[in-house]
């Protein structure tokens, strides 16, 4: 059965509903969403999306900044917000979510934003670092309980020099740091994880999947690809494509990134 799973950071969802987030959605009809920089609180996701939708939702502590949320239309069997030790509680960075599956191994659904860090700050490096080792280790044990495992976000990383348009100029900054690049390639050398906009996408450069609201970036398609789904071994087989959702003009934007959407036969 094809189930389709799309990851969006939103960049505010109240800001997103009101540019045109429900017409993409009902346009779409995608089965799960995980979803990044909700800056809403808890109960107010359920009323903007409307009915049919179950909702995990790990708030940040710090008003109208980051919050995570996975919501689906089959009912979660189970959710949790901690990832690594007590630092990250109640940072709205990480949110995962069971919901029960036809083979019988269920699947758990991550939704998580890194925050950019910053290439010259070593506490907000040191931090991001410390996340991104976190989220690794957490999904390979995740993946060791058998159940299928799907990771989605921004991760505020580009992996590669094809993940990114103006690399050059970014060399040295955060977001393109080698030491950033280096937690995803132990995720999926190591782990043996998939990065199915990659896998899909072909060799690149992009697609893309964000670019600033400032001048002609859109336009140009001067963008990053840092949104990510990221998936086990066992459900990369059942993957059955992956497509930037790349809004026709910069006018019919609804965040400054793209939905990402993977068909899975689930």
């Amino acid at each position: 059965m094809a189930f389709s799973i799309a990851t969006i950071n939103v960049n505010g969802i109240r800001a997103a509903v009101r540019r045109g987030m429900l017409g993409w959605l009902e346009a779409n009809q995608p089965d799960l969403i995980a979803i990044q920089e909700v800056r809403a609180p808890s109960g107010m996701i359920e009323s903007l999306l409307g009915d049919g939708w179950h909702v995990a939702h790990d708030e940040s502590s710090v008003k109208g900044r980051a919050g995570v949320a996975i919501a689906s239309r089959t009912p979660l069997v189970s959710s949790a917000a901690a990832v690594g030790d007590d630092r990250f509680l109640g940072s709205g960075r990480w949110i995962e979510a069971a919901i029960d599956t036809p083979d019988g191994r269920g699947l758990t659904a991550v939704s998580t934003y890194v925050h950019t860090g910053q290439a010259d700050d070593p506490a907000r490096m040191e931090e991001k670092h410390a996340f991104l080792s976190a989220g690794v280790q957490r999904l390979a044990d995740l993946a060791a309980t058998g159940r299928h495992v799907l990771a989605m976000g921004d991760l505020n990383v580009a992996h590669r020099q094809v993940d990114i348009k103006n690399w050059k100029g970014n060399v040295g900054k955060a977001g393109y740091l080698p030491e950033e690049q280096a937690h995803l390639d132990r995720l999926f050398d190591g782990h043996g994880f998939t990065d199915l906009g990659r896998h899909f996408g072909g060799d690149g450069p992009g697609p893309y999947t964000w670019w600033s609201w400032r001048g002609k970036a859109y336009d140009n398609d001067a963008g990053w690809r840092i949104d990510y789904q990221i998936s086990s071994p066992d459900l990369t087989a059942l993957a059955k494509d992956a497509v930037v959702h790349r809004a026709p003009t910069y006018a019919e934007r609804w965040s400054d990134h793209a939905p990402l959407v993977v068909t899975f036969d689930l």
